[in-house]
C-alpha cells in the first residue's frame, strides 16, 4: 500500500481499567496533532481490563507511529489495528424525529422497519429510534429520514472485533 494514502483505521486497545488511562491515550493523540474520529471504552470480561476502540485516519507511517506510541503507554496491555484483519464493526445511534401528521408517523414507522431499527419511545408525535449497524447503514438511515424534522442524533462510535479465533487478550501468565 502507498504510505501516503490517508486510510481509516480501527484500533483496538486492551488496557488496565484505571483512572487516567483514557486521558493518557487522548493526550498522546492531542500532543501529536492526530485526530480521533470515534472512541469507545468499556470493561472487558476481566474487571481489571478495559477495551478501547479508537477510529483515526492516517497513512501507513502515521499509523505505525501511533501504534508504537500506544504500546509505550504504561496502562496499555495490547494494541491491534483490526483494520488489517477480517473484522466486524458496528455503531449504535439514537435519532429523535418529529412527525407533523399521521401520514408522517406511518412513514417513519415504515422506514424504521425497512432499516430494522426499533422505535424505543413515542411522545407527542416525536419518535426516538434505535438503530445499529455499520457506519454506512446509519448514514443511509439519516439520509432516508432527512425530509422529516430531525431533532437530535446521538451516535455511540465504532466498536469492532476480529473475525474467527483471532482475539485481543492479555497474555496468559
Amino acid at each position: 500500500m502507498n504510505s501516503t494514502t490517508n486510510k481509516r483505521h480501527v484500533i483496538s486497545i486492551l488496557m488496565e481499567n484505571e483512572a487516567g488511562a483514557l486521558s493518557r491515550v487522548a493526550g498522546l493523540f492531542s500532543a501529536r496533532g492526530y485526530n480521533i474520529e470515534s472512541l469507545t471504552v468499556a470493561p472487558t470480561e476481566d474487571a481489571s481490563l478495559s477495551r478501547m476502540t479508537l477510529v483515526t485516519r492516517g497513512n501507513d507511517d502515521i499509523i505505525e507511529q501511533i501504534l508504537k506510541q500506544l504500546n509505550k503507554l504504561i496502562d496499555v496491555v495490547k494494541v491491534h489495528d483490526i483494520s488489517e484483519f477480517d473484522h466486524i464493526e458496528r455503531e449504535m445511534m439514537f435519532i429523535k424525529i418529529s412527525a407533523s401528521n399521521n401520514e408522517d408517523c406511518a412513514s417513519i414507522k415504515r422506514m424504521s422497519d425497512i432499516f430494522k431499527a426499533r422505535i424505543i419511545d413515542v411522545k407527542n408525535k416525536t419518535f426516538t429510534i434505535e438503530i445499529s449497524g455499520d457506519r454506512s447503514k446509519l448514514d443511509a438511515f439519516v439520509s432516508a429520514v432527512s425530509d422529516y424534522n430531525i431533532i437530535e442524533i446521538v451516535r455511540s462510535g465504532c466498536i469492532g472485533i476480529s473475525r474467527g479465533s483471532c482475539a485481543l487478550k492479555a497474555e496468559e501468565a
